[in-house]
């Protein structure tokens, strides 16, 4: 693919002349050999959309290489390519033309620039959106020189718009005014670190995309509260990232709560089905927010949320958790941080575990959680898949136990820095059938050994482990086998090893264990390994 028409044909005339005792039965009309006919484009053959359809496999660089075999490929490329993305300098505005020119097909388009260099300004922006009229995506990044009157223009010229997102521009409340105004088919924003907005903005939205407008996002905001009028506003909003925004966020909550209320209570007078889709949240994300269980008790009422984030908002406790706990039954997913205020505990992961039978991802960090939670999770949630536990000095190795006997569904497991040991490990040797991938982080009760041992028991199971920092045979044995001299680094623990049967006796189990992987075997062991991760072993490739 990569040579020349010309340079193949010189390769096939080389071939008939040191080759000429073929007969003519084996020679072609074209007197070449059948063989070796070189200077035939099979790609022709090949519709246009079908040539498109392979490029979209290929890298970026790739591509580039492609255009240049022939016209053709030049051309499928061009119209062909939908997603592209410019270094946004104000150096690329002399190349905008031809660049549009070639690529008349773009739908998705990212424009960055480094701090260090000047963007383009509001001319190329108003450029861009009358070469690329069918633009359905747009990101802008670090374009410091793009304002409120550029984006004005720009959203008048681009109707078809359905997700924008822009970081660390210096526009403001006008700009995104107009989008929401002229771009009547947007679906997502996402608006992160925009310099403009600031105390005192005028308020942003709702705006004509108020009814079609469905992920918001908002990160690291001053003035975040001058959303209000859009969160509110939004008829069929379904997913809401709130993350790292001053002011106080339960009032907006509140409205959000209510306005869903309301909504039900419209379509249960109405006769309409409960059931639609376009009647409330069904993601909530808030992260290092000021908000407190008055907004949890709200976000209650959105009572078809299926996944909630709640991070590093110390002033959340039990009592919100349990309300939305009451009436959010759909609830799927659940990431809590407690960022270590003690707020968030067993009251209210029992009352997820009563009020929630759906849940299939439970993640908990810096939560003093306990088995009196955690056996009700294992019990009543028989659909949860993943489940991650960090940061947390209640949850050992009882905990860990109750975990691998009832949690029959479980695939993906996390453990970080909790106190447990090897026998948990050794529980997990047995339990939880569905699991297919463990990681364990900052627990140093659990040897290197146990590891080891739980890879044998468990042949298809990938264990993800950390060094083990506080056993001094294991880094000796590696400074012994030469790795760090020869620059490398011990490698997570990724393996797949095919052995006998578990044992099912915990105590015989761990008497294996240690009798089997002691200090020295432990030494050859490790050493067996790196030299087949260094050499190529084939059973060892197959499992990184």
């Amino acid at each position: 693919m990569g040579q020349s028409p010309s340079a193949a044909l010189d390769r096939e005339n080389s071939f008939s002349d040191r080759f000429g005792f073929f007969s003519s039965s084996f020679v072609s009309s074209d007197g070449f050999p059948d063989e070796f006919v070189g200077n035939r484009d099979y790609t022709a053959e090949i519709p246009d959309d079908c040539l498109a359809h392979v490029f979209q496999f290929l890298s970026p660089g790739d591509r580039n290489r492609c255009s240049l075999v022939c016209k053709r490929w030049l051309c499928v490329d061009g119209w062909s390519r939908h997603r592209f993305s410019l270094n946004a300098q104000s150096e690329i505005v002399a190349s905008l033309p031809s660049l549009f020119t070639r690529f008349d097909s773009v739908t998705k388009l990212t424009l960055r620039c480094s701090r260090k260099s000047i963007s383009l300004n509001d001319d190329a922006l108003v450029m861009i959106s009358t070469l690329c009229r069918n633009l359905e995506r747009l990101k802008l990044r670090g374009c410091r020189e793009i304002s409120d009157k550029g984006m004005l223009a720009f959203a008048q010229n681009s109707k078809y718009l359905r997700k924008f997102s822009c970081g660390s521009c210096m526009f403001g409340a006008r700009a995104l005014n107009a989008v929401l105004d002229y771009c009547t088919n947007l679906e997502e924003l996402s608006v992160k670190r925009l310099r403009g907005i600031h105390d005192g903005a005028e308020a942003i939205g709702p705006g004509a995309a108020a009814s079609s407008l469905k992920t918001i996002c908002l990160k690291e905001l001053v003035n975040g509260q001058s959303f209000e009028p859009l969160v509110v506003g939004a008829k069929n909003l379904k997913a809401l990232k709130i993350i790292h925004c001053l002011g106080d966020w339960d009032r907006v909550l509140e409205l959000i709560g209510n306005r869903n209320r309301s909504q039900k209570e419209n379509l249960y007078l109405n006769n309409y089905d409960s059931n639609g889709s376009n009647d409330h949240l069904m993601e909530i994300h808030l992260e290092r927010l000021q908000v407190s269980d008055a907004g949890l008790s709200a976000i209650s009422k959105c009572t078809k949320i299926q996944s909630l984030h709640i991070l590093k908002s110390p002033e959340c406790s039990n009592y919100g958790l349990v309300c939305v706990a009451e009436h959010c039954k759909l609830l799927k997913k659940l990431h809590v941080d407690g960022w270590r205020a003690n707020r968030i505990g067993d009251e209210g992961l029992a009352a997820v575990a009563k009020h929630c039978p759906n849940l299939e991802e439970l993640v908990l960090v810096g939560v003093n959680a306990t088995y009196l939670s955690l056996e009700a999770i294992a019990s009543n949630c028989s659909k949860l898949e993943r489940l991650a536990l960090c940061g947390s000095g209640t949850i050992g190795n009882a905990e860990i136990v109750c975990i691998a006997a009832k949690c029959m569904a479980l695939k993906k497991l996390c453990i970080k820095g909790c106190p447990i040991s090897d026998i948990a490990i050794e529980a997990l040797g047995s339990g939880c059938p569905s699991l297919t991938k463990i990681k364990l982080r900052k627990c140093r009760g659990v040897s290197c050994e146990a590891g080891e041992w739980l890879r044998e028991q468990r042949g298809s199971l990938v264990i993800n482990m950390d060094t083990c920092e506080i056993d001094g045979g294991f880094e000796a044995s590696v400074s012994n086998g030469g790795i760090h001299e020869a620059g490398m680094d011990y490698p997570q623990v990724v393996g797949q090893v095919t052995t006998g049967d578990a044992s099912t006796s915990s105590n015989g189990g761990l008497a294996l264990l240690r009798s089997k992987f002691g200090l020295f075997a432990s030494r050859n062991l490790v050493a067996c390994t790196f030299r087949r991760w260094t050499y190529g072993d084939d059973t060892s490739n197959s499992n990184l």
